[in-house]
């Protein structure tokens, strides 16, 4: 289900605060990105991903393909940084950045 501007609105004011925890580099999305990549989001639900790709072009295939091999969805852009969001089954209050204060 899309994310509405309100709930986008408010997971970019959620997420200002947040470092990048995933890099993406030249090699692209090798398995091992993926699988932190995952298991980033289920621990965290939104986070931060950097992509440590020049060609502004690859970096949104990238993004592209990042959001749809992990099932999430892109809240915001800016640069070489995404914010990534994907709902986790059973959130973790500890370590959810939505359900932390």
């Amino acid at each position: 289900m899309p994310l509405t501007a309100d709930r986008k609105k408010a997971l970019r004011a959620r997420g200002h605060s947040l470092k990048p925890i995933v890099t993406v580099a030249d090699k692209g999305l090798t398995e091992g990105v993926l699988e932190e990549l995952n298991r980033a989001l289920e621990d965290h639900e939104l986070i931060k991903v950097k992509l440590a790709v020049n060609d502004r072009d690859t970096r949104r295939e990238l993004i592209t393909e990042l959001c749809q091999q992990s099932k999430s969805e892109l809240v915001q852009e800016i640069g070489k940084i995404a914010l990534i969001f994907r709902k986790a089954g059973k959130p973790n209050a500890r370590l959810s950045n939505l359900l932390r204060p």
